[in-house]
């Protein structure tokens, strides 16, 4: 492969990987084809994106970019595929669904700002609660005080003496 082949490589994982919040390092050098099809369009329909790199090209990706990846630098041997994801446990969700069979097998991860060394953390990974996930716990949260009062208001009818009561009884 020439140099300048290489460079745009290298250049396109550097892209993607600033495009995306989180990203996977996995080993699926034992799917065959038809499997490695099956993956790739259930990675689609979770909206991950899945890219089959070199390790060398991939050391150099981040070599090239402003953060520092050293601590994934020990996963970068034998075959390595990424699997890339704005939602924090899409990609943990589905290694996990093929756990049984061993691939996707999880080498690591780079998930909210975290590094993930191991696939002793995958069970961690996917419990992770995505920010839209969080954010409507808040919102669950905020709106629980609110509907007791309303609920409290109805139950005690439109005379100020239940709801007093009512009031008095929480």
């Amino acid at each position: 492969m020439k140099k300048e082949d290489k460079n745009k490589i290298v250049e396109q994982i550097a892209t993607t990987i600033k495009e995306y919040d989180n990203f996977y390092l996995t080993d699926i050098s034992t799917l065959n084809a038809e499997k490695t099809s099956i993956l790739r369009r259930e990675c689609h329909k979770e909206d991950i994106k899945l890219m089959v790199v070199k390790n060398t090209l991939l050391r150099k990706a981040f070599d090239s970019l402003d953060e520092s990846f050293d601590e994934l630098d020990s996963l970068l041997v034998g075959h390595t595929a990424l699997m890339f994801s704005n939602v924090a446990n899409a990609p943990a969700k589905l290694i996990d669904k093929y756990k049984k069979d061993k691939v996707p097998a999880l080498k690591g991860a780079y998930v909210q700002e975290s590094f993930f060394v191991g696939a002793e953390y995958l069970p961690q990974l996917v419990t992770i609660k995505s920010k839209d996930e969080v954010i409507g716990d808040i919102i669950g949260l905020l709106q629980s005080p609110a509907k007791n009062v309303i609920s409290a208001l109805k139950s005690g009818g439109t005379i100020i003496h239940g709801v007093l009561q009512t009031l008095s009884e929480k």
